[in-house]
């Protein structure tokens, strides 16, 4: 990589280049653009229809409704490319679900290809020029730009240098495998609601174990699903327990054993009042 080369670029292959236009331009994204360290190619799959009135899409075999876009138009679109892509990602509700344990392997790739689908989708045979299939949820849009989009945020967010502070990364949600733990600011007083006393004492340690025990108790509420596949310590263990987790639930989910309480220690007997003999002052009668 040179001085002046990106550390990542995305080219986004798509029938409406402009939808991501603006979405690449502005905040981080933009901004680290700006700064050499993301490059964005948009570029638009009627370009290589082969026909006058660049048509890209036919009708199916066998008959059906809609319309399917060509593979040999995928083909030339992605054949244009300057370099290689270490990654060519059709975005397909077939494929298996984005999440931040694939956004962080993406964002160590140097070139990244998003193919973007319109209408029924691209002819299957496409599946053969990709590396792989991302979905980002079980529901149905229009097309492949709004998918496009969070990868380029989830996976260029993380490329080094684009956030200021990147001790964030290792905060946030999902990296832990655990929901993020709620944060407040001021005012310290809001309609009768109070920031907890225990962030404005200024004991990190206090803070840092009260933050955990918020993203466990968040997570088992919100999103237990998540829980079975977390790095928990026994530390944690012991706080789902006192959530109302069970011995048994945790062992299913390989967490580990909780540290053993120890006993309080014995209360020892307070010593017996000795009575002091006072001396008399009165003196032997003469």
């Amino acid at each position: 990589m040179t001085p002046d080369s990106p550390r990542l670029t995305f080219s986004v292959l798509t029938l409406f280049p402009e939808l991501l236009r603006p979405f690449t331009g502005e905040a981080l994204l933009g901004k680290a653009r700006e700064r050499g360290l993301l490059a964005y190619h948009l570029i638009d799959l009627r370009e290589f229809a082969g026909n006058k009135h660049n048509k890209v899409d036919a009708p199916p075999y066998g008959g059906g409704a809609g319309m399917v876009i060509r593979v040999d138009v995928a083909q030339r679109a992605l054949a244009s490319l300057p370099e290689r892509p270490d990654e060519v990602i059709l975005l397909s509700p077939a494929g298996p679900r984005f999440d931040q344990a694939t956004a962080e392997a993406l964002a160590g790739k140097r070139h990244i290809a998003l193919l973007c689908g319109r209408y029924e989708g691209f002819d299957a045979r496409t599946e053969s020029l990709v590396t792989r299939e991302l979905s980002i949820g079980d529901f149905v849009m229009m097309g492949g730009e709004a998918a496009a989009a969070c990868v380029l945020e989830a996976v260029g967010r993380l490329v080094p240098g684009v956030i200021g502070d990147e001790e964030s990364h290792r905060q946030d949600s999902f990296s832990s495998g655990l929901l993020d733990y709620p944060e407040y600011t001021r005012p310290a007083t809001w309609q009768a609601q109070d920031v907890p006393a225990v962030l404005m004492g200024g004991n990190h340690a206090a803070t840092g174990r009260w933050r955990r025990d918020q993203a466990l108790a968040r997570t088992l509420e919100r999103r237990p699903d998540l829980l079975p596949h977390a790095e928990l310590t026994p530390h944690d263990s012991a706080a789902l327990l006192a959530l109302g987790v069970s011995a048994g639930q945790l062992e299913a989910w390989g967490a580990p054993t909780p540290p053993e309480q120890k006993p309080p220690p014995e209360q020892k007997p307070p010593p017996e009042q000795k009575t002091k003999k006072r001396r008399s002052n009165v003196g032997p009668e003469k």
